[in-house]
């Protein structure tokens, strides 16, 4: 008997839907779209439950006729293109003609839609792919596109969607991509009856502040370049707000978002020199360019692109944003009293590189391996005094945990000091440096201090007894709608960890309390920052609340450890280090510490003595 046939249409669009329809945000980004495509001035989206519930977008664009509006879910169905070489072409969102019937085979629509001309609107439902019915109705000009109950059909995909605050962040990336593309239209957005943002129709550097806030009013460097190829138009944003967390960075090509590797590494060599390593400019830069040098049909997400000549693209843009830089005065100023050769101007190096924290200290492990033995000297002086030092101010606990594996314990010992009575020398602010049995111990304090506290912080959690210090001045914090909402749902746990906040207004907190460890000056900050990386955590990590909590609060609050301590502080230090659960690792799996055995040691010295 054969075996091959056709597979029906509800089953091919249900296919489809796995690639088209991943996740709600990629239903509000075909509706923002097709939107668009109709020419709305005014778009309103509508969310429920982080789109599990509803996803609503009402737009007042051409609206579709009666016939269009039933064609509009077939597969392969569009308005955009007619033949294989407006491929080539392509000016609007869309053209593939997969999205809507995508959305329809995995959830339960309805349309309205009415156009100018006509007198009365049509409302269709369909469901599962399966069409429920159309009839007239009276209507707004434009339509009203309505998805319900996303994956009502495919439990197996509604199980793995993620949390409200994980789906409501795709669904603002999606909004925030397609409101900055096109600043001129007016757009809304409402999540649970709440209004997140009204933007209305302006100019980029409006709708940005609009978008992220008044703090990117003075942090927007205008960046423009013309060329017969390319032309490029946008914003760049001062070195001094360059963030370690990456996520503002907006690449559009003929307004449309796209993601790339290559010209992010345009970007980033333009800022070299004038932002520290492991930091990350912000940018909203639209290129346009004839689509037929281009091609976008690589991916039903059409978020990947090809150029015909995509190194003439990278040197284009990289000059845009150098140019940008220079214009405003964010690279050093050039002196004219020195005798510059002003025809190689354009030939100048980069400003050298700014090191990171890690290699100002000038004592990272890699810079160990590197000096010369001569520099090495100094470490070692005290250290054969201090191993046989008799008086006692104190020793270091190694106790381990009931809960440690075998293997952690013996790890641990290999770290064990030679004596319980030690001293540690610290060096630079950062680092700890101390004898063991097989050699010299390093400890990064930083990373130290990150596992330190995310143990104390995430038994706080689980015990609700985060100690708090009130602050004397209650502060205000200003969020973004998408942090905002997120520090209303994690209330309960922040305060476990010893934030005391209430809500105020639309978008902003009034902190009257912080965590014991923490300084005043920096606990609206450190809030602020905390929220940012359980973002970040959220998106990247598989933790849970508490884990995500403890985590992102330790990375954030162990930089303002890094202080001169006494010798009793040192130990104290030390003492919680190696009582931890895995005293070797940070949270995220850095090493903590490093121990450079007798053997290299000895081999370091007889190369500087020539041997």
């Amino acid at each position: 008997m054969d075996i091959i046939h056709l597979l029906s249409d509800h089953i091919a669009n249900q296919i489809a839907a796995g690639e088209v329809v991943q996740r709600p945000s990629s239903v509000v980004k075909e509706l923002l779209e097709n939107a668009i495509d109709a020419q709305a001035t005014s778009i309103k989206l509508i969310i429920k439950d982080s789109g599990k519930t509803l996803v609503q977008v009402i737009d007042d664009g051409q609206g579709m006729s009666i016939t269009d509006c039933r064609m509009c879910f077939e597969r392969h169905a569009t308005s955009k293109i007619s033949q294989s070489d407006d491929l080539y072409a392509i000016r609007t969102m869309g053209f593939r003609g997969e999205a809507l019937a995508s959305i329809a085979a995995v959830a339960q629509v309805e349309v309205r839609t009415r156009r100018e001309a006509d007198e009365l609107g049509t409302q269709l439902r369909i469901e599962g792919s399966e069409f429920l019915g159309q009839e007239p109705i009276s209507t707004a000009k434009g339509t009203n596109m309505l998805v319900r109950n996303i994956f009502f059909n495919v439990p197996a995909r509604r199980k793995f969607l993620k949390s409200n605050s994980v789906e409501m962040k795709h669904i603002l990336d999606e909004f925030q991509k397609v409101a900055l593309a096109y600043p001129e239209i007016a757009f809304e957005l409402h999540h649970n009856d709440i209004e997140m943002y009204k933007l209305v129709a302006e100019n980029l550097p409006k709708r940005i502040v609009d978008l992220f806030g008044k703090n990117y009013r003075q942090q927007l460097a205008h960046c423009e370049e013309a060329t017969p190829y390319v032309s490029i138009s946008g914003f760049v944003g001062k070195p001094e707000s360059a963030k370690k967390t990456r996520g503002d960075q907006y690449f559009f090509i003929n307004r449309r978002f796209v993601k790339s590797n290559y010209l992010h590494h345009a970007i980033t060599t333009a800022f070299e020199g004038t932002i520290a390593e492991g930091y990350h400019p912000f940018y909203v830069l639209n290129i346009d360019i004839d689509p037929s040098h281009i091609d976008i049909n690589i991916h039903p997400q059409k978020t990947e692109i090809k150029f015909d000549d995509e190194r003439a693209v990278y040197g284009i843009l990289r000059s845009a944003v150098r140019q940008a830089i220079g214009v405003y005065n964010l690279t050093p100023s050039i002196d004219f009293e020195s005798d510059i050769n002003f025809g190689n101007l354009t030939n100048r190096p980069l400003p050298e590189k700014k090191p990171s924290a890690f290699e100002r200290s000038g004592s990272s492990i890699q810079n160990f391996e590197r000096k010369e033995p001569s520099q090495w000297k100094p470490l070692y002086e005290g250290l054969e005094s201090a191993a046989n030092r008799q008086e006692s101010t104190g020793h270091i606990s190694l106790s381990s945990k009931a809960n440690k594996t075998a293997e952690q314990q013996a790890e641990d010992q290999d770290f064990k000091p030679e004596t319980e009575e030690v001293d540690a020398i610290q060096i630079h602010l950062k680092y700890l440096v101390l004898q063991v049995k097989s050699g010299m111990l390093l400890i990064d304090q930083k990373a130290a201090w990150e596992r330190i506290l995310f143990e104390q912080y995430l038994k706080n959690l689980q015990n609700k007894s985060g100690a708090s210090q009130q602050l004397l001045f209650q502060k205000t914090l200003e969020l973004d709608p998408a942090s905002f909402a997120l520090a209303q749902e994690l209330k309960t746990e922040i305060h476990a960890l010893g934030f005391a906040f209430e809500i105020f207004g639309k978008s902003s907190l009034i902190i009257h309390g912080i965590p014991a460890e923490l300084n005043d000056d920096d606990g609206a900050k450190i809030l602020k920052d905390l929220i940012a990386q359980y973002k970040e955590n959220e998106t990247e990590l598989n933790l849970n609340k508490v884990q995500n909590l403890a985590q992102s609060l330790s990375k954030r609050a162990a930089g303002k450890q890094m202080k001169v301590m006494d010798k009793r502080e040192i130990r104290a230090m030390i003492n919680r280090l190696f009582e931890s659960s895995l005293p070797n690792y940070t949270p995220d799996g850095q090493k903590v510490m490093k121990i450079i055995p007798l053997a290299e040691i000895a081999e370091l010295i007889s190369k500087s003595n020539g041997f």
